[in-house]
């Protein structure tokens, strides 16, 4: 909230994890896409895209001591801040930034 992307505006910095649904849904109703926590993702790490599955399914082959976590935190500048943001960290570790969505389908 302290920094602007493409000219957007700032806000209030709150420096933690806020309440799921404590601001408006987007277009389509979702809340707190981006921004909240970092998302774990089931992927492996892998230093590009070639071979990955064309499908959909999670990427379980490379380096799975180290996962891909998508979509940014509190902690990040906003560049990072969408969906296509990709990180790495060791599947070991915890921190307060980091958590995961939980989806259903039918």
């Amino acid at each position: 909230a302290a920094y602007a992307y493409a000219g957007g505006a700032t806000g209030v910095p709150r420096n933690q994890t806020m309440t799921v649904g404590e601001y408006p849904p987007n277009a389509i109703g979702l809340h707190d896409v981006h921004g909240n926590v970092y998302e774990w993702t089931e992927d492996c790490y892998n230093d590009s895209y070639r071979d990955a599955p064309d499908n959909g399914a999670a990427w379980v082959s490379g380096d799975c001591s180290l996962r891909i976590m998508r979509g940014g935190s509190w902690i990040n500048l906003p560049r990072d801040l969408r969906s296509a943001a990709r990180g790495r960290m060791g599947s070991a570790l915890r921190y307060n930034f980091i958590g995961l969505r939980v989806a259903r389908t039918d």
